[in-house]
């Protein structure tokens, strides 16, 4: 055996009296007295494990809780026990003559999903000083089991040398020794599972019901069909934006070789209308040059008109003093001789 199963374990699904009491699941011999009748009792089928009536409920929502004080009442356990789930019915079992409790009892929550919980988390919890021990349903849901009361169970203490291995507290330790497969086969032991050992902290899964496999195959095949379309859905999407960003993409082309065109026209009739004004701007000043010039002429030529006939007024008044004064002159010198 290899060094890195020393410290492996395995579980019992199966019940046998014979490997129950081997420490690694590999005995072929009964070792104490109380097997011997264990395995009478499995050989011969005088244990029913339906026939209790007080066992009631759905043995998939059902725990076994173990090593309970003597002194836990059914309020209390029920307390405690609802912390994990909605507790449906609730069972201290009890010695028939006294009525004393006898450490274990037997509670059923609403689904299996809470019991499921309470046999994770409720392991090892304290309950009036005591820490308890929960299991699932082992007497219902475990073929060929055998209880504590003739010669089988699991658990037992050391001081009676009848110890029983392969359950949750006490697990198979991995094999010390070749493992006698022809023996066990005759035997109809089912013998360990070589290579698919666990370690001390993981936790063994109890057995499931065929409407929770049926659930869980139907959860694995919805999550594979939600996840197909989930990929389908997404690469729709995917293919969907692509096409929305080509569009987009060649709508803002198409937009800006248009716009560009309006643009181009635009600024063609700007032009138009630029050189148009220009021109007639152009044309403006040069009309209002000419007038201006045409006024200018007009108003030189009329102020020389204007000076030729002050000129020739002038002249002629001289003229005409002239003419007046020779004639005055012409008549002084006959009246005035000294003037």
């Amino acid at each position: 055996m290899s060094g890195n199963n020393i410290n492996s374990v395995f579980y019992a699904e199966l019940y046998h009296p014979i490997q129950a009491g081997s420490i690694d699941g590999t005995d072929i011999h009964p070792h104490d007295n109380a097997i011997c009748r264990a395995l009478l009792c499995s050989s011969a089928g005088l244990y029913d494990p339906v026939g209790d009536p007080k066992a009631i409920g759905d043995p998939y929502c059902t725990v076994f809780v173990g090593r309970l004080s003597h002194f836990t009442s059914e309020d209390t356990l029920r307390k405690a026990m609802s912390k994990y789930g909605r507790v449906k019915n609730l069972r201290l079992v009890r010695d028939i003559v006294t009525g004393a409790s006898r450490g274990y009892a037997f509670v059923e929550y609403e689904t299996e999903r809470e019991m499921r919980r309470a046999y994770e988390d409720a392991h090892h919890s304290i309950i009036d000083d005591h820490q308890i021990l929960v299991d699932y349903n082992r007497q219902q849901l475990m073929p060929g089991w055998i209880p504590r009361r003739l010669g089988g169970g699991l658990g037992g203490k050391k001081e009676s040398g009848q110890l029983r291995f392969g359950g949750r507290e006490r697990p198979f330790r991995a094999p010390l020794r070749p493992i006698p497969f022809d023996e066990l086969k005759r035997l109809g032991i089912p013998p360990p599972p070589e290579g698919r050992y666990m370690s001390r902290f993981q936790v063994p899964s109890p057995p499931r019901s065929r409407r929770c496999s049926i659930e869980k195959e139907e959860n694995t095949r919805s999550r594979s069909l939600k996840h197909s379309e989930e990929h389908t859905h997404k690469s729709s999407t995917t293919e969907k934006e692509e096409k929305h960003y080509r569009s987009s993409l060649e709508k803002e082309e198409s937009h800006r070789k248009s716009s560009m065109e309006k643009g181009g026209r635009k600024r063609s009739f700007v032009d138009r209308e630029e050189s148009h004004y220009k021109r007639s701007t152009t044309e403006g000043e040069e009309r209002s040059r000419s007038h201006k010039r045409s006024s200018t002429d007009k108003e030189e030529s009329s102020h020389q008109r204007r000076s030729s006939r002050d000129k020739e007024k002038h002249s002629h008044h001289c003229h005409s003093k002239r003419s007046r004064r020779r004639e005055r002159s012409s008549n002084g010198e006959d009246h005035y001789t000294d003037y």
